[in-house]
């Protein structure tokens, strides 16, 4: 047996996109194009807007915080809540008072498949 940690302040600080206070433990980054991670998003951060590489799905686990797509408002986003962004959807998220969140990254996602929509 092995122990990690995927503590807040051992996380990749995320500077892309003029963000700020958000870090990520990517978790899985095999040869095809997908990836699974875990986000903290600090109080007053922000993820700022980008392309999505690829299809996303951000599972919040705790806190809360928003999200949205360029031109629209910000959505609020909670625990058991999941957010797909399609490759190449411009959006952001961030939170005033701290999220974290799983975030997986691969054309092959399909939440739709698995999960029941609001």
């Amino acid at each position: 047996m092995k122990i990690y940690s995927f503590k807040q302040n051992t996380g990749k600080s995320i500077q892309k996109f003029n963000s700020q206070h958000v870090s990520i433990h990517p978790l899985l980054k095999p040869d095809e194009p997908f990836q699974i991670g875990y986000f903290y998003l600090e109080a007053n951060s922000v993820l700022g807007m980008h392309p999505a590489m690829c299809d996303q799905l951000l599972m919040i686990t705790s806190g809360s915080g928003w999200v949205r797509v360029e031109g629209e408002e910000k959505i609020v986003v909670e625990p058991g809540m999941a957010v797909f962004w399609e490759e190449g959807e411009m959006h952001e998220s961030g939170s005033e008072d701290g999220m974290t969140a799983i975030v997986a990254e691969g054309s092959r996602l399909d939440p739709e498949r698995y999960l029941p929509t609001n």
